[in-house]
């Protein structure tokens, strides 16, 4: 076919790859490509490669004239000819042929004309899917990154056009990609000026389309064809596409432009896109490279720190996403990286929530503010960051996690590794501690350890019993539940809730285990710490009824996991020790309190009798229960804490005896059954020594309880026994030194005869090891205790009697009594440096 205004002459001596060229064209364009001589140009262009380039540079020249001359009808056959030539020639003269073909796809681009940009698009895309033998490092894509990230921004007047040129635009930005990709020497893609146009344009579109469909009801599965027609999809596609081929080095070129993405359109409040694009992230990329995400947003979210509480807020829940999934595998280094941050963030949330309440106050405000409110929404997105991190650890790292959050709760005593509070006050060292428990009691939930001694071992156990931690009813419960995650390895704590009589123990089920010999020594040494948290946390004041429920169940708990036949005396000690609390009211407990204590003795009586099942014990037990229904109900829990209105007595009287539980009885009963009930005799005193385990006394103490003074009064008499004192006022050294010892005949003897002393000597010592060795600990403490009591109270007597003497040069006061009844005695010194005694 001759071309339309060219003579046949000229038209023979024309190259034959234009004229082959010329004849796929047809007189009228709607005719479309003429197949036959598109064979021919085809056999042409594959039997002489060489000829690519030339023919491609002819084929862009006629294409642009054309795109100029509004000629589209021979547009369309251009490029349906460049893209069949496109798929039949893989050598490697491609190569000039295809730069003629990027440049007439960017003719088309262009244009304002939306078909030819979808046109272009589409012969982009299948250029894409080709793979090249080899790659050309020398090609690049700028300017299809802007031209088709532009298009996903389209805003024409059609909705019908809009969304076909933004479809468009994902498809050739998804053809970028996978021709870029996939060759590792091609990371130009990757760069941030190019990651800036791509991952903000495909959020767009997810953006836009989830906002169209949350006005509506929820979309339905998509079919293969609104796949294709569905802009959202598409962007999604590409966007997980793009995050599955990143590699470590770029991947957070990828992830920044998204956090840039959220905050200039303002995502954050609500989050709920932002935590959506957070799960895509983490489910598409690499697992291995899932800590570099979480390090990107804790960056961020540091950056962000001074911003409003609930665009941190937002942050902190798309971590929580984020971490929730990165749990399930390996996340790396983050672990303590994650912790910290969250940590530090919650002491400026803390912050920022008392500097606000100051602010209120001080102007006369006392509501609770706007901003208040939403920092306990920072607050609480934290707590269920760290908890629900922790809760999905392997149990051997968890462990690691509980010690980590354990020693950033600020108690008496603590290292320098908790979270400083000294400029938060009071208010706020409290919110942190109820805080940082509530994210423990998250960790702890589900976590099942081989020994108790594992889950509860001394640096965890000790912080977490520490007075500090029993100032206040809720964080006596925290430290409560605490405890139960961490002792009940058999999930019998449901079947413990709600303190009450239980009838028949048997019928819940209880499951338990014999116990281990490392449970027998955990009990052994930390058995007086954990009664003595139950006994002094029955005296609070503050307590509510959950508090006794509490406490009843950790009793219960210990029983059923950590009790042998010592261990069993020991808990009928404590439950005694308890009952006197209620009855002596030593401490002037409210009534309530008073009867609470004696329900929670009751119902744990109740409980443990039918463990142990002797029958004269269970006996006594239920004959004292039944007492108790009929004449004072007020000491059972199903009245004293289940009726509202519950008539309690004006006084416990002491000679009631029946409405009591008898030591004597209990002892008679179990001594029958084999149980050493000796210790029984001796009444349970808190040892003092378990307000510091470690032996490190705090810089500044909270107040304390009657118990407390008086143990603490105790120890340091026994502390000063090799101390000595001297009564004489007015003398010096060597005049008390001369007086402390009187020679006589007696002394002179007893120094001649050697032989006779060390025998003594030795008779004493082997009586003490012996004693050491085989009498009850609790014997020992009570005799030393009844000693300590004795020196005090003569002591005390000692010091009333005497007068003011005028100071030593070193500080010391020297006291003496002149009476001869004093002589018995033995010597102390007592020092008071900067005091005068009276």
């Amino acid at each position: 076919m001759v071309r339309k205004g060219v003579c046949c002459c000229c038209a023979a001596l024309r190259p034959r790859y234009k004229r082959l060229v010329d004849n796929i064209f047809p007189e009228d364009p709607k005719d479309g490509l003429v197949k036959a001589d598109m064979e021919k140009l085809t056999f042409y262009a594959v039997s002489a490669p060489e000829k690519l380039d030339r023919i491609g540079a002819y084929l862009a020249d006629r294409l642009s004239r054309d795109v100029v001359r509004h000629r589209y009808g021979y547009v369309f056959i251009a490029m349906e000819a460049l893209d069949q030539l496109l798929m039949a020639c893989h050598s490697q003269s491609i190569k000039p042929f295809v730069e003629s073909f990027l440049h007439m796809v960017a003719k088309l681009l262009e244009s304002g004309d939306p078909k030819l940009q979808v046109l272009g698009t589409n012969s982009f895309v299948k250029f894409a899917n080709i793979e090249e033998d080899t790659p050309s490092y020398h090609r690049r894509y700028d300017f299809f990154v802007s031209r088709f990230s532009a298009m996903c921004h389209s805003y024409h007047e059609d909705p019908e056009i809009q969304t076909e040129i933004r479809i468009a635009g994902i498809r050739g930005i998804q053809g970028v990609v996978r021709k870029t990709v996939n060759d590792e020497l091609q990371a130009t893609i990757w760069e941030p000026q190019h990651m800036d146009k791509i991952v903000p344009s495909l959020l767009f579109n997810m953006h836009k389309i989830e906002d169209v469909d949350s006005r509506g009801c929820p979309p339905s599965s998509p079919s293969g064809r609104e796949k294709e027609e569905n802009p959202f999809v598409l962007s999604e596609n590409c966007f997980r596409e793009l995050l599955g081929r990143a590699t470590y080095g770029n991947m957070n070129h990828a992830v920044r432009p998204v956090f840039a993405h959220l905050d200039h359109h303002r995502l954050w409040d609500p989050n709920e896109f932002a935590v959506s694009i957070f799960k895509i992230i983490m489910y598409s990329i690499q697992a291995q490279y899932s800590h570099h995400v979480i390090q990107e947003i804790l960056a961020h979210l540091d950056a962000r720190k001074r911003d409003f509480p609930r665009v941190r807020a937002g942050i902190i829940q798309a971590l929580l996403q984020a971490v929730a999934i990165a749990a399930k595998g390996s996340i790396g280094p983050t672990v303590l990286e994650v912790f910290n941050t969250l940590l530090k963030h919650l002491r400026f949330s803390v912050d920022f929530e008392l500097s606000d309440r100051r602010s209120s106050i001080s102007s006369g405000s006392f509501t609770t503010s706007t901003k208040e409110n939403d920092e306990r929404i920072v607050q609480n997105a934290i707590i269920q960051t760290i908890g629900f991190f922790g809760s999905n650890l392997p149990d051997y790292h968890r462990s690691e996690i509980m010690m980590f959050i354990m020693g950033k709760v600020p108690v008496l005593g603590a290292t320098s590794h908790t979270l400083d509070t000294s400029q938060l006050g009071d208010l706020g060292t409290r919110r942190i501690q109820i805080m940082l428990l509530r994210s423990l009691l998250m960790v702890t939930t589900g976590y099942s350890a081989k020994s108790i001694a594992a889950a509860l071992p001394a640096p965890f156990l000790d912080p977490l019993l520490s007075p500090s931690l029993m100032d206040d009813s809720e964080l006596r419960q925290l430290v409560l539940e605490i405890l139960h995650n961490l002792i009940d390895r058999h999930d019998n704590r449901a079947k413990l809730r709600g303190i009450r009589i239980i009838p028949d123990v048997s019928d819940l089920k209880i499951k338990r285990d014999k116990i281990s010999r490392q449970d027998v020594n955990f009990i052994k040494k930390h058995g007086q710490q954990l009664y003595r948290h139950v006994y002094l946390g029955c005296k609070e004041e503050d307590n509510i009824q959950k508090n006794f429920e509490l406490l009843y169940t950790t009793l219960a708990l210990i029983t059923i996991e950590l009790a042998n036949e010592e261990v069993v005396i020991d808990l009928i000690r404590v439950a005694i020790a308890l009952q006197d609390i209620a009855i002596l009211n030593e401490d002037n407990l409210p009534m309530f309190h008073r009867c609470s204590i004696m329900a929670v003795v009751a119902a744990y009586l109740n409980f443990l009798s039918q463990m142990i099942a002797v029958p004269a014990f269970c006996q006594h037990i239920g004959k004292v229960i039944e007492t108790r229904n009929v004449e004072a109900p007020y000491f059972l829990p199903e009245t004293i804490f289940r009726e509202k209105k519950c008539n309690l007595p004006n006084s416990l009287g002491k000679d009631e005896t029946n409405l009591f539980f008898l030591t004597n009885q209990m002892a008679e009963s179990l001594g029958g059954s084999g149980y050493c009930v000796e210790r029984l005799s001796v009444p349970y005193v808190p040892l003092v020594t378990a307000l510091f385990p470690s032996g490190k006394k705090p810089h500044k103490c909270r107040r304390k309880s009657k118990d407390e003074d008086r143990l603490s009064r105790r120890k340091s008499i026994v502390d000063t026994l090799s101390i000595q004192v001297d009564i004489l006022p007015g003398c010096n050294q060597e005049e008390r030194a001369n007086s402390t010892e009187e020679i006589t005949f007696e002394t002179l003897k007893q120094a001649i005869d050697n032989n006779a002393l060390e025998e003594q000597e030795k008779e004493k010592r082997r009586l003490v090891i012996e004693k050491f060795q085989k009498a009850p600990f609790e014997e020992i403490a009570a005799q030393c205790e009844t000693k300590a009591n004795f020196l005090h109270d003569r002591l005390t007597q000692i010091l009333e009697r005497t007068v003011r003497p005028p100071p030593s040069p070193s500080g010391t006061v020297s006291i003496t009594a002149g009476h001869a009844h004093y002589q018995s005695i033995p010597v102390y010194e007592i020092k008071f440096p900067d005091l005068c005694v009276y």
